[in-house]
């Protein structure tokens, strides 16, 4: 089966040649622009329509955002290192006998 469909794939076909016959895309594009139209003239169809275009909207801009999550853990995780280094620094700074809290009364 995988030898006639190469060699389908690299014989140009007569019908799509002599433009008698679309591609696949093309067929499918055309089937979905029918449907859209069709669901578009049912009733509430434009609501429907209107709702998904919304919704693509929303996931388009829902990626963008996580997209920037990975920037902002990067910049978390610098903050944390320099947080630490200055815990370490301040620790170190102040003598271990003495304590800067006051005692309790």
């Amino acid at each position: 089966m995988t030898s006639a469909m190469s060699e389908a794939s690299t014989k140009p076909d007569s019908k799509s040649a002599a433009g008698g016959d679309k591609d696949i895309v093309t067929r499918l594009a055309d089937a979905g622009e029918e449907a859209l139209q069709r669901l578009a003239e049912l009733p509430g169809g434009q609501r429907a329509l209107s709702a998904f275009n919304d919704l693509r909207t929303r996931v388009d801009d829902l990626g963008k955002k996580v997209r920037g999550i990975d920037a902002l853990e990067a910049r978390v995780a610098k903050l944390e290192k320099q947080v630490a280094e200055l815990k370490r620094s301040r620790t170190s700074s102040t003598p271990r006998g003495s304590s800067s809290r006051k005692p309790a009364a």
